[in-house]
């Protein structure tokens, strides 16, 4: 057993006293012998969440498990200690024995078709009726998800299409269901998400086309949005490259200007919301806490916005916070986040599986 560490301090979601035990990598809410206080004082937070990341992914191909493990400690470093790596191409486990990762819930391979996302970044599937044989496939690949492309440029039409019949996201679902799975998608446009939200999806990443008929519709069935609004920011640099395809232009730039209003709507709707940063393409990694002060920007409060990216984000994905034997992912912060986020750019203390970082 190595050295027990003693941290005491406040926890900003219920303003009461915590007082919390590291050994072995692992949390104890009671006293450990022998243990160092490492701080008196401050407010601890429940180690931050990526729900929306893909250390296994950056521009062009070729990602060797080396340079993921770069990614995931620039994402640690930042403060985010669990990440839904929601599609890569390069199979990441082996990051899962090094301490100084964070902790990874995985969706395998993205689901695409051929000519229908990029390029050897996924499965592409010729016969789109086999998408639930894949959703199977990928979910025993993975850590409880599965992630499938909803729609993508249809160079045919010229603009976003989807990809799959309603018929084809029904048996996708169960499919992932029945492995034990929750399954997700990748949508930017309206056309795809009537039929990815009524099969049943636990999730949708993006969602900038969403209207208020489809908000409601999510709000009742309780599907999780992960917005990545850093993400969206760069739609406007991806109209501009597209100058092959004016109505894909015109829509990306129209979702890109309509998104705010958009993501306020799902949050007064009561969509539950997550912070995701869809790092590993235009979005460099660590940067989780530009998107949690994001969020506040679509009218979450800073304590939401906080929550989003910690405590109910964690529930979500059915991962312990600051309990009694969980894994020891968590920070110290010198000042009250819920009335100043930029603390957490300035954490007095990183503790991920009880390493300091």
């Amino acid at each position: 057993m190595g050295v027990a560490e003693h941290y005491r301090g406040q926890d900003p979601f219920t303003g009461e006293a915590l007082e919390l035990w590291v050994a072995d990598g692992v949390l104890s809410t009671e006293p450990v012998a022998g243990a160092t206080t490492v701080s008196a004082d401050g407010w601890l937070v429940p180690g931050l969440v990526d729900a929306h990341n893909h250390v296994g992914i950056a521009p062009g191909l070729g990602v060797t498990i080396e340079r993921a493990r770069g990614y995931a400690y620039a994402d640690a470093k930042a403060g985010a200690l669990l990440i839904r790596e929601v599609g890569s191409p390069v199979d990441t486990h082996p990051l899962d024995d090094d301490p100084l990762c964070p902790r990874f819930l995985r969706a395998g391979k993205h689901i695409a078709r051929p000519k229908r996302y990029l390029r050897d970044y996924g499965v592409e599937l010729d016969d789109p009726d086999q998408l639930a044989d894949e959703v199977r496939r990928q979910a025993a690949a993975g850590d409880g998800w599965v992630k499938l492309v909803g729609d993508w440029i249809d160079r045919d039409a010229g603009d976003l299409a989807p990809l799959w019949t309603r018929a084809q996201l029904d048996a996708a679902v169960a499919a992932a269901h029945e492995a034990g799975a929750r399954i997700t998608a990748h949508v930017f446009g309206y056309d795809a998400l009537g039929d990815i939200i009524a099969a049943g999806f636990d999730s949708i990443e993006h969602g900038t086309g969403l209207t208020p008929d489809l908000i409601d519709e999510m709000a009742a069935r309780k599907i999780g949005l992960v917005p990545t609004l850093i993400q969206v920011e760069n739609f406007p640099g991806i109209a501009d490259g597209a100058d092959r395809f004016p109505t894909y232009q015109a829509n990306m730039r129209k979702l890109y200007a309509n998104s705010g209003e958009v993501y306020a709507a799902a949050r007064e709707a009561g969509v539950a919301i997550y912070a995701g940063t869809d790092a590993g393409g235009f979005v460099e990694h660590g940067r989780i806490v530009d998107e949690v002060e994001a969020l506040t920007g679509i009218g979450l409060s800073p304590l939401q916005a906080l929550a989003a990216a910690s405590t109910d984000a964690r529930t979500w994905l059915g991962v312990e916070g600051l309990t009694h034997g969980a894994r020891a992912d968590f920070l110290v912060l010198d000042a009250d986040p819920a009335s100043d986020l930029s603390t957490l750019r300035r954490p007095r203390h990183i503790v991920c599986s009880g390493q300091h970082l």
